[in-house]
């Protein structure tokens, strides 16, 4: 409707909104997370939860109207018409930008129960927002280098707790885990410091997979594969709040999850560790080929960003 401005106008716009947006809903958020917080009884738990993710889900229900409101975007999504908006998923996906959780969030968002995401540790401190995915029981996640993981390997168990305490509050009431397997946003330095395989992916880490599988992977229905491609590059997050994204391409796949993942020890079996990067590793050589595929009919350019 107001894509006929300027794309600074369009982006001053939408972070307006987005921050309007935001404050309203955190309000609401934060007055029901303090009654959580003082009365941290299961049954509270169970009875406040529902309510804290039906706040979210109408927060990300109007970021998706002001996205309507002043972006021109094509969306060219498919799969989703299969997803149930019941239990609890594992959801994957490939990342390139902030504006992929805003795809995901759109796209997603009333189909399947809202997203619960691993966050880097740092991330508590952005304003409101931060405070907003303590509320809603986001894992923050401590990372580690390897060298640190080497002097010191009893830190390997801190994500392990903090995501096995995670999937404990998550088995309460439907819910979706999302993880971005590659770790980090996608990017041509960190492809060749990877010394990639793949053509358009960074190497997966399967760590969180396997941990979130093993918390609560009876729960999980399936796990929900998506894959995002930019046909004319991955936008920085001011470029998409201006609508410089002319089209957006999701593909939803729902895959089933061995049932042996379910159970076995990621750390200390070495051969439950093999097999489930093998599985993993295929997921990913698809993924690789289909973004190939869906950037091939346009000749569109690959992905990578500086």
């Amino acid at each position: 409707m107001l894509s006929f401005l300027p794309p600074p106008v369009r982006g001053a716009l939408a972070t307006l909104l987005l921050a309007l947006n935001t404050l309203f809903w955190c309000t609401l958020l934060f007055a029901l997370s303090l009654v959580k917080l003082v009365l941290p009884a299961r049954a509270v738990r169970v009875r406040i939860d529902p309510w804290l993710n039906t706040i979210a889900t109408l927060w990300i229900a109007c970021n998706s109207g002001w996205m309507r409101l002043t972006q021109r975007t094509t969306w060219d999504v498919q799969g989703v018409d299969e997803l149930r908006y019941a239990g609890w998923y594992l959801v994957n996906s490939n990342h390139q930008t902030w504006a992929d959780i805003f795809v995901l969030q759109h796209v997603l968002n009333r189909r399947i129960p809202m997203l619960k995401f691993f966050l880097k540790q740092q991330l508590i401190y952005v304003p409101v927002i931060g405070l907003a995915w303590w509320a809603l029981d986001f894992p923050f996640m401590k990372r580690h280098s390897a060298a640190q993981l080497e002097r010191h390997p009893e830190l390997r168990q801190q994500d392990r707790l903090t995501t096995i305490r995670a999937c404990e509050k998550f088995a309460l009431v439907p819910t979706c885990v999302m993880n971005f397997a590659e770790g980090t946003r996608f990017t041509r330095a960190k492809h060749a410091a990877q010394g990639s395989p793949y053509r358009h992916l960074l190497k997966p880490k399967a760590g969180a997979l396997a941990l979130a599988l093993n918390a609560m992977g009876e729960k999980f229905h399936s796990l929900v594969d998506v894959t995002i491609v930019y046909p004319t590059g991955a936008p920085n997050f001011w470029q998409f709040l201006c609508g410089d994204t002319p089209r957006i391409v999701v593909r939803v796949q729902q895959r089933p999850i061995p049932p042996e993942f379910c159970a076995g020890d990621y750390a200390e079996d070495a051969a439950f560790r093999a097999r489930f990067q093998r599985w993993l590793t295929q997921l990913w050589d698809e993924k690789d080929a289909q973004i190939d595929a869906l950037l091939a009919p346009t000749g569109a350019a690959s992905p990578l960003q500086p």
